[in-house]
């Protein structure tokens, strides 16, 4: 008996449409970034991009657990002396709703070339609108708690 190696010529790759309404945060994130790896198919390769595409809509609607509103920062350096930047929540939240789920999906894909490949398949909006319907998409009921 063979192990079965996907190629990526043989990639069957499928659309999906996430709600993100009044789900948490990071147990969204885990389940779309197992849609973009296609870890949920019995064909997953570590080393092939084997995933599907996520479109999310909703995004400003996500919530976060506990006092995470209120303590919860997002880093980023400039790579100049000084050029420190943190912004709360809360204003991300403002000004850039997708950018929250995307930060937390990335964060759980390989730090490879692989992992940018697969970020890529990752459409949010942060209304329930979306330029995707030609594509077809699946509707996915993200897994509940428990």
């Amino acid at each position: 008996m063979k192990t079965y190696s996907q190629k990526a010529s043989e990639v069957q790759r499928d659309w999906h449409v996430v709600d993100a309404t009044d789900l948490t945060l990071g147990r969204l994130a885990t389940q779309i970034a197992t849609l973009l790896r296609g870890k949920h198919k019995p064909t997953f390769s570590p080393n092939i991009d084997g995933g599907d595409f996520v479109v999310v809509v909703n995004a400003e609607k996500v919530r976060l657990t506990g006092r995470k509103e209120d303590q919860k920062m997002y880093y980023r350096h400039s790579g100049y002396p000084g050029g420190f930047k943190a912004i709360p929540y809360r204003r991300m939240m403002n000004s850039h709703p997708d950018r929250i789920l995307r930060f937390a999906v990335k964060g759980m894909l390989p730090k490879t070339r692989l992992g940018r490949q697969q970020i890529m398949k990752l459409k949010i909006y942060a209304g329930p609108t979306h330029p995707h319907a030609a594509q077809q998409p699946k509707v996915y009921e993200p897994r509940p708690r428990g």
